[in-house]
């Protein structure tokens, strides 16, 4: 059995998908316990939507996406993250306009485009076998800095990510330390996007640090937790989508919503 699983990664375009998959994940997971506890959930929705017309509008300018899609994602990042606390718009409200306007105007941009054939649906659902070796090295590199970042710094995204007066009060940047998390959260998306697609990359950032926040209530523990079950998931999602037939990206998503519901059940017991 462990055999046969293993036999699978001796395809190239599997490999690929098995080291930026682990490496996307690993970065997508910690990065989510912060915009979690921010309660900024669905800010990863929301990019993901604002990278989706960003890669539209590089494709009709026959341009590389990454160098498109990563300053307009990270512009609408930095903004969303360093919103003043009180607002006459709710911040939830300015990410679902934002994403709404993103996401159509990319439908758009695409639709009236004469002479440019692209598949959407590989945009809004990803397609992780198909990735490059170039991309697995852009992926692997980033992936590298990010958790570099995120654990050199640990205490400061704790303390900016769980209250930011509280952060003040200990001397931490909280500016920096947000646009920081602005340009890590752009990047995972963007890269990301190729992997799981517009609609499903939000999932993999949100719901290990939800699986992990229902057990742990230490941060550091909630951190590493979610790490854990974010690329453990995605692997079963990838094996089981090679084995099935089926598409990696909701087979991904769907092991992940499987976890949730395996940490709801044992928070539950816990509580008993």
């Amino acid at each position: 059995m462990i055999d046969s699983i293993f036999s699978i990664f001796e395809y190239d375009f599997m490999f690929r998908a098995l080291v930026t998959g682990v490496a996307l994940c690993a970065c997508a997971s910690v990065i989510g316990v912060s915009l979690v506890l921010k309660h900024y959930s669905m800010m990863g929705d929301g990019l993901s939507h604002v990278g989706f017309g960003a890669l539209c509008f590089s494709v009709v300018l026959n341009a590389s996406a990454l160098y498109v899609s990563i300053p307009i994602v990270l512009t609408c990042a930095f903004l969303l993250l360093n919103l003043p606390g009180k607002t006459k718009i709710q911040k939830d409200s300015i990410i679902a306009v934002m994403s709404t306007a993103a996401l159509a105007s990319g439908v758009m941009i695409i639709s009236v485009t004469e002479g440019i054939n692209t598949d959407i649906c590989n945009y809004l659902f990803g397609s992780i076998l198909s990735l490059t070796d170039e991309d697995m090295y852009i992926c692997l590199i980033s992936s590298v800095l990010i958790l570099l970042i995120f654990f050199m710094f640990f205490r400061n995204f704790f303390s900016v990510g769980f209250d930011m007066t509280f952060a003040k009060v200990q001397g931490v940047n909280v500016k920096l330390f947000n646009t920081i998390l602005a340009l890590m959260s752009a990047l995972v998306i963007v890269l990301g996007m190729k992997m799981m697609g517009a609609l499903l990359i939000s999932n993999i950032i949100v719901v290990p640090a939800i699986c992990a926040m229902m057990i742990f209530k230490s941060y550091k523990a909630v951190v590493f937790h979610s790490l854990i079950a974010s690329m453990l998931c995605f692997l079963i999602g990838l094996v089981l989508s090679f084995e099935l037939s089926t598409p990696t990206g909701a087979s991904i998503v769907l092991i992940n919503m499987l976890s949730l519901l395996i940490h709801f059940l044992l928070k539950l017991l816990l509580n008993r």
